[in-house]
């Protein structure tokens, strides 16, 4: 696992993309998902004896922990889907979900030492 950060910004730059490597980075930089990540291991991956559902689950953590090394995107992303959840406009709520979709969807395609 690499250690730099990215673009020098003090944002931990991401892991290898293995199941280990990323979370050895998540118990360094957001050890507050470790114990969703294990349990998530733990009941659909661990004793399965087929590896079918390891991509999804790597895609699911890898943004994850692409959003919650940075703290002020992970600030962004949750403050949308809060201001979602109270919306009384049907259209706002949808539009301000999308835009947090849109970070998700763009946290996982983050490449590894970015």
């Amino acid at each position: 696992m690499t250690t730099a950060t990215a673009g020098g910004s003090g944002i931990p730059a991401m892991p290898e993309r293995t199941p280990r490597a990323l979370r050895e980075a998540i118990a360094r930089h957001a050890p507050q998902l470790l114990a969703d990540f294990d349990a998530h291991w733990r009941r659909d991956i661990a004793d399965a004896y087929d590896i079918a559902p390891v991509p999804a689950f790597m895609a699911r953590w890898w943004g994850e922990y692409a959003i919650a090394r940075d703290p002020l995107l992970e600030q962004r992303v949750h403050r949308l889907e809060d201001e979602a959840g109270e919306a009384t406009d049907t259209d706002r709520a949808r539009a301000l979900l999308e835009e947090a979709g849109h970070i998700r969807r763009d946290a996982r395609q983050t490449e590894p030492g970015r």
